[in-house]
């Protein structure tokens, strides 16, 4: 089970808009290039400012960029706007997005960075498994149970946690360590059912 497979709801809530970004011009490349942008910015900007409540514009941020996600997915599909440069850039835009919104967590870990890079490894590497479908035969996977709606859910939520004055603490290890086993075991059943995807059409 992954926050995902909302995906169809949320995307009828958005089609009378998508339909009038259309009209209007908007490209599905530029809104995925103005996703990754403002990932970037916001995690630079998080990794300098010192106010802990700052943090509370990633829950916000990770919503709106879950909407756009979603528009520039459906002007592709719905309006005739793939193209091979738009593949490129989800697929890279989304990756960036997650190190760069996930990095700031890092910075104000007790810890050390190391539990946390782990972290956005094994999420980057999550993706890439995903796409590593198409390779051999298969759909691109988003099998859970961490997907990036899914981690989305995790950082926004510790996002407010720091906004409203929690620390990160000893217990942060734990949350990493919890994070990183479902990461893997999001990598292990997307190569799995890629698998068996690629095995069934090959039949």
């Amino acid at each position: 089970m992954s926050i995902y497979q909302l995906k169809s709801r949320f995307q009828n809530i958005l089609r009378p808009l998508v339909r009038s970004l259309a009209a209007r011009g908007v490209t599905a490349n530029q809104v995925t290039s103005v996703a990754a942008a403002v990932s970037v910015v916001l995690g630079l900007f998080l990794s300098v400012v010192s106010l802990p409540h700052w943090f509370l514009l990633v829950p916000v941020w990770f919503l709106i960029r879950m909407g756009l996600n979603a528009i520039d997915g459906m002007l592709a599909r719905e309006h005739g706007q793939k193209s091979i440069l738009g593949a490129y850039l989800n697929e890279i835009g989304d990756v960036v997005s997650d190190v760069a919104l996930y990095l700031p967590f890092a910075l104000i870990d007790p810890n050390g960075v190391a539990p946390a890079i782990s972290v956005i490894f094994l999420s980057a590497l999550t993706e890439f498994t995903g796409v590593l479908g198409q390779t051999v035969g298969a759909s691109r996977r988003y099998d859970g149970p961490m997907g990036k709606s899914d981690r989305a859910v995790v950082f926004g939520a510790l996002g407010i946690f720091v906004a409203v004055g929690g620390t990160l603490a000893a217990w942060t290890l734990w949350l990493w360590a919890v994070v990183a086993l479902l990461l893997i075991w999001t990598i292990i059943n997307r190569i799995s059912a890629g698998i068996r995807e690629a095995q069934t059409a090959a039949r």
